[in-house]
């Protein structure tokens, strides 16, 4: 950005041609590295953030796979639902066969009763989502930080372009126009970086958290049917 032919006379201490961003963007002030890396930072987060919601949601449509999970539940066939989940790698798959599995050894064990059993299958599901949960919403919470944090960042680079701008205007006898016009874009570029990147921040988390949601909403439905399933096939 601070390359000598994005400015007049290729000197980076004077005027960005006009039209050259990368000029301006240089010019605008000491708030502005901060603000690029807010706007890296939420890209970087975000991609991240996409690849793993991808991959934890397994293969294969997971409307299918909760479909076939409770076919199989209904028929008894616990080993197949197991080697579904085998199949399926994703975070539900996950959490889904530690419920089979502890399925399996509650249906054999004669100790403990109807109640103790459900409620140690329940424990199971919940304790299984509760490991697989914080993996999803890993660094969701930067992303919802940097949404806030880089408004007032660019209010800062604002207030110190105005500042600027004002200075140029107090100055005695001719006020100085390079300096207010110095001043006027350093504000503006901060806002528009700091708006544009609020912006980003705030869809992206939107969208992720509510692929988060989706995630644990269908981890719960099917941990229901798999403790249905369980009160209505065994005592």
């Amino acid at each position: 950005m601070g390359a000598p032919d994005n400015f007049e006379g290729g000197d980076n201490t004077k005027q960005p041609l006009p039209g050259n961003y990368y000029g301006m963007v240089y010019h605008g002030g000491p708030v502005v590295p901060i603000l690029i890396t807010c706007f890296l930072t939420v890209i970087v987060f975000s991609i991240e953030r996409l690849f793993t919601l991808a991959k934890a949601n397994g293969k294969g449509n997971s409307d299918a796979f909760v479909r076939k999970i409770r076919s199989l539940l209904d028929k008894g066939q616990i080993e197949e639902a197991i080697k579904e989940c085998d199949k399926q790698k994703g975070s539900v798959g996950n959490v889904i066969r530690t419920g089979l599995v502890k399925y399996r050894q509650l249906a054999d064990d004669s100790s403990l009763n109807k109640e103790q059993k459900l409620a140690a299958l329940q424990k199971e599901i919940e304790e299984a989502t509760t490991l697989e949960l914080p993996m999803l919403q890993k660094n969701l919470t930067i992303i919802a930080t940097l949404a806030s944090a880089s408004t007032l960042f660019a209010l800062l680079g604002t207030v110190l372009g105005m500042i600027r701008a004002f200075a140029a205007l107090g100055t005695s006898g001719q006020p100085d126009s390079a300096a207010l016009a110095t001043g006027i874009s350093e504000a503006l570029i901060n806002t528009a970086i700091g708006i544009g990147t609020a912006a980003l921040a705030t869809v992206s988390y939107a969208y992720l958290n509510s692929r988060v949601d989706d995630l644990t909403y269908t981890i719960d439905e099917i941990g229901l049917s798999l403790q249905q399933s369980f009160a209505t096939y065994h005592s």
